[in-house]
């Protein structure tokens, strides 16, 4: 099982309007440096490799972005996630001429290359299916989005500090 701390409500943002890729990577990375989970240097770093390395996802009814940045930066594991009110363009990954319009964010603050392994797989259990997907995107309780992932990942919960 996935470390239960990584899913904080203080890290979820539900609706987020927005008008841009780098307004929702600030966003994101703002409540990971805000609540302690990763140090001030994350914020450029989660911009420029997202430039290097684009993280959007084609996956079947919903995009979604899986942005991360180097061990360097983290202070402790977390996951800042959002769910958007309109999608925004990423460049997909590892075809980073194509793009995707994203509505939901899973973005990874990671010390650990096996809990990342672990969290990588579970992940995908989630963007393979489609109606979950959707669903997170009509969730408007950050409590019940924490509860429909919580179903279908092996991953546990943590109200936070």
């Amino acid at each position: 099982m996935v470390d239960p701390d990584l899913l904080n409500l203080k890290l979820i943002e539900i609706c987020v309007k927005t008008d841009s890729r780098e307004g929702v990577l600030k966003r994101l990375a703002r409540l990971l440096i805000d609540n302690g989970f990763v140090k001030e240097s994350y914020l450029q770093a989660i911009l420029e490799r997202e430039k290097q390395f684009p993280t959007g996802l084609p996956t079947e009814g919903v995009g979604v972005a899986i942005p991360h940045a180097d061990t360097e930066h983290v202070i402790k594991p977390g996951i800042s996630i959002a769910t958007l009110k309109e999608p925004v363009i990423f460049n997909v990954m590892g075809s980073p001429d194509e793009q995707v319009d994203v509505s939901i964010i899973f973005m990874l603050a990671l010390s650990d290359p096996n809990m990342q392994l672990e969290l990588l797989q579970n992940l995908v259990q989630v963007l393979q299916n489609k109606e979950l997907l959707l669903s997170l995107t009509k969730v408007k309780d950050k409590s019940d989005f924490i509860n429909l992932l919580k179903k279908h990942m092996k991953i546990g919960c943590s109200e936070g500090i």
